[in-house]
């Protein structure tokens, strides 16, 4: 028997745990996602999972989030998307602005590093983990197959960008199902229906909460103003941010590092390095961007608090937008589920992002593993061989992986250092 769907407080204490075990990146969180949700408490069946995933991959912004507020939505409508989101997002945003103020407030520490190098060998163990469980998900037919493979050559091989893979992936897919078509899903259960006005009244609602820091930012301190800036530019990276953080970093750090001077270029490697070492979305280190900006241009303010109002204002107007269109989009994106060609397009995606992520895996594994291109570090593979080994072969738990790396990585400097 199907159990029983969870109430909103039991979902929302899946929620806040999932935010606090939410490491490995997009292909990690989607993983760790499909386990709990599909798995093993099945509140969502596997054809809606990945026809939300479908969606959130074809979104500027973090694609784990907005699926996760795609789920706390189909679950229990905009509270429950509200609430998956923001539980999801909290943890990452308390760390990362903890870590942001001791950055700054007192520079490297070198049990810091030693933390950092145990937890990436644990990132690298677990999307390579998710990629291959992704795989096997989704790629079903040769057709999708054959997508994986071509969308990995593209990008790793062509350099081409992740919204003509994404795009080109999807024209396949509906071509196909037009072609031959599959038979439509079951009639699917009763979901949370809008009406025309009612998604007006969301996006009326969803943009004046985007713009209203802004706003303030610009009553206050005029358009030269640190934070009025950071709200204008972050926007715009809100609604560009195809293919993940890392193809939105060099962007973002040419401005930040060049125009505006937010921080200096090395200092914004280790803010990448703070936020792939916190769970969450690796997009979070655009937090860290806010804060160093508000820190280094505190104006009459004490360093700390223009940190904070920078990193607030910088979250703000990266994550609202990601609510906002799966608001909009998730009642419309659930009718086309019984649209076979759509539905087919879709899934096309689905597959083009199985070579997306496999060649994530590739680019950090080959960062990590050949660090300069000068030689292996040992640590980092035998950690990322046994985190991978338990996760796979011995179902090891995501919490106890990343706690014992981490303790691993403190090990080896007390040791060797």
């Amino acid at each position: 028997m199907a159990p029983e769907p969870p109430t909103f407080a039991q979902a929302c204490r899946f929620w806040a745990r999932l935010g606090w075990i939410s490491f490995g990146g997009p292909a990690g969180q989607i993983a760790i996602l499909h386990s709990e949700i599909v798995e093993r408490r099945r509140w969502v069946d596997e054809r809606r999972f990945l026809h939300a995933l479908n969606y959130c991959m074809l979104l500027p912004g973090p694609e784990a989030t907005q699926l996760a507020v795609y789920i706390g939505w189909l679950l229990h409508g905009v509270r429950g998307g509200l609430a998956a989101g923001v539980l999801f997002l909290l943890p990452s945003i308390l760390l990362l602005w903890g870590l942001s103020w001791a950055y700054a407030a007192l520079g490297s520490l070198p049990v810091v590093a030693a933390l950092f190098a145990g937890l990436k060998p644990a990132v690298l163990a677990l999307i390579t983990a998710a990629a291959l469980r992704i795989a096997g998900r989704v790629l079903k037919t040769p057709l999708h197959w054959a997508l994986a493979v071509a969308a990995l050559g593209a990008i790793a091989g062509l350099g081409v960008p992740f919204p003509a893979v994404i795009g080109g992936a999807a024209l396949i897919g509906y071509l196909a199902g037009r072609l031959k078509p599959e038979p439509p899903p079951e009639p699917a259960a009763p979901l949370p229906k809008g009406s025309g006005w009612r998604l007006v009244g969301v996006l009326a609602i969803g943009l004046a909460l985007w713009a209203l820091p802004v706003g303030l930012a610009l009553a206050w301190q005029g358009r030269e103003g640190v934070f009025y800036q950071q709200g204008v530019f972050f926007s715009k990276a809100a609604v560009v941010t195809f293919g993940g953080a890392y193809a939105v970093l060099p962007y973002v750090s040419q401005q930040a590092v060049e125009r505006f001077q937010w921080l200096q270029p090395g200092q914004m490697m280790d803010g990448l390095g703070l936020a792939e070492t916190t769970p969450g979305p690796l997009i979070m280190v655009l937090e860290f961007v806010g804060f160093m900006g508000g820190w280094q241009n505190p104006g009459a303010l004490a360093p700390w608090l223009a940190g904070t109002l920078g990193a607030a204002m910088t979250v703000w107007t990266t994550f609202v937008p990601s609510f906002l269109f799966v608001f909009l989009g998730a009642p419309l994106v659930e009718r086309l589920r019984e649209h076979p060609a759509l539905s087919a397009a879709l899934a096309g995606v689905t597959a083009a992002v199985a070579g997306v992520v496999a060649n994530l895996a590739f680019w950090f594994g080959w960062h990590l593993l050949l660090p300069g291109g000068k030689g292996v570090d040992w640590f980092a593979l035998a950690v990322s061989a046994l985190a991978f080994t338990g996760l796979v072969r011995w179902r090891w738990g995501v919490v106890p992986v990343i706690l014992g790396s981490a303790l691993a990585g403190v090990l080896w400097w007390w040791v060797a250092g």
